[in-house]
């Protein structure tokens, strides 16, 4: 088998240690090492006593990455997918998959996983952290709806949101102990003041002492929360001022505001050279369908594991895109497939298109242009009118068309 690496090293990553394999035309020497910052820099210069200039390590855990940093600057790092470089049967040992690694490595074998530049990786962890407090703030807002439920406060099923600037007025007035109906419905604002017959049964409830407790202990961790995802936004804006154009383009995409664009920019950059095409973005991300064939059948299509972060922030905008007002290319696509293949299925097909747009937008520097509701009608003029003939007939109506001479040229 040819060798592309003539000096090469396997690393077999753990929490506390890490296995290393070099490999050279002098022969194999394996040494193991702590994971602490000043072993890892033995490490680097154990490997530079060797001069090997090209180091793999498998995607364990967020365990690799503080070797990733120590070694990113002088050496050419491949990180694998442990799934693609399963050692055969046989002898399982720590040495042993370092030598596998490195052997793998030697010729060329393993396929090396997108990892951005430092920057970028800052950038995602502000941006994925943000991600989780805003669930967070998320499951707090259902434990106050369970709180209020078990105390007979039915405001939920009065205002949209029992968190606007209404609810958070009543919900402040009930953790003070106020429990007049009549007193809490005149703090509604705006276009919930018209509900006021309905506000005063909802609150009319059983509110009791621990209840009060808890509602005050979760408003204040919200406000908590609300604090700390600002600050956040604050330290993201700042890294992203130079990407201005690139948010800009996404937020035209209906169903991608400012925050999932940066969400997702976070996830693939704005230089779209380091994906061969829109196709390979998708299946990184996981947003297209699996391909599994055998002896000509298709056995699955189920999407495969990709980028979860950048999965969640494209269906967010999925779902996004079907609230706007006015039809779409993402409506007619989402009807399209949900009357046949499902919700999920038809989501992820909007995912999956916001993406491929994305690609190119980023690609090409063009805005967004929406393809229009009717786009799939327009595609295939006369099977769209034959399919709504035989609806009509199957009804029992007789149906006779008059075709104008514009329309089709057959």
């Amino acid at each position: 088998m040819e060798v592309l690496y003539e000096r090469c090293c396997g690393l077999d990553v753990h929490k506390k240690m890490v296995v290393a394999c070099v490999i050279t035309p002098e022969g194999m020497v394996t040494r193991t090492f702590p994971t602490m910052t000043g072993d890892l820099l033995q490490l680097a210069d154990w490997l530079r006593s060797f001069k090997v200039t090209h180091v793999a390590m498998e995607s364990t855990g967020p365990y690799w990455k503080p070797i990733y940093n120590v070694l990113e600057s002088e050496f050419e790092l491949t990180l694998a997918n442990a799934n693609n470089i399963k050692i055969v049967p046989g002898r399982k040992t720590d040495v042993k998959d370092g030598e596998w690694i490195a052997t793998l490595l030697r010729h060329g074998l393993i396929k090396n996983s997108f990892v951005p530049d430092r920057s970028q990786r800052e950038l995602r962890e502000l941006v994925r952290y943000r991600r989780s407090l805003i669930q967070e703030s998320t499951r707090e807002v259902n434990r106050i709806q369970k709180v209020l439920e078990g105390a007979n406060i039915k405001l939920g099923d009065v205002a949209s949101d029992v968190l606007g600037a209404s609810g958070r007025a009543m919900l402040q007035a009930i953790a003070r102990g106020e429990d007049n109906p009549e007193t809490l419905a005149d703090l509604a604002k705006g276009r919930l003041r018209d509900k006021h017959a309905e506000l005063l049964k909802a609150l009319r409830g059983l509110v009791g002492p621990h209840q009060r407790v808890i509602i005050k202990v979760q408003m204040e961790h919200l406000d908590f929360l609300d604090g700390q995802i600002a600050k956040l936004d604050e330290q993201i804006n700042d890294r992203m001022k130079d990407s201005g154009e690139s948010i800009k383009l996404l937020d035209s995409i209906p169903g991608v505001d400012v925050r999932s664009a940066q969400d997702i920019l976070a996830e693939i950059g704005t230089d779209m050279d380091q994906f061969p095409s829109a196709n390979h973005l998708a299946s990184w991300a996981g947003v297209c369908p699996g391909n599994n064939r055998s002896a000509g059948k298709r056995k699955s299509g189920r999407t495969v594991k990709g980028n979860r972060w950048l999965r969640a922030a494209l269906v967010v905008a999925a779902r996004g895109s079907l609230r706007r007002k006015g039809r779409t290319y993402f409506n007619a696509q989402y009807h399209r497939l949900a009357a046949r293949r499902g919700d999920k299925r038809a989501i992820m097909a909007i995912a999956h298109s916001i993406l491929i747009d994305i690609y190119h937008m980023l690609r090409g520097g063009a805005p967004y242009v929406d393809l229009g509701p009717d786009y799939f009608d327009k595609r295939s003029i006369a099977a769209t009118v034959r399919r709504s003939v035989e609806r009509i007939e199957r009804l029992g109506y007789k149906v006779t068309l008059e075709v104008p001479q514009a329309v089709f040229s057959e």
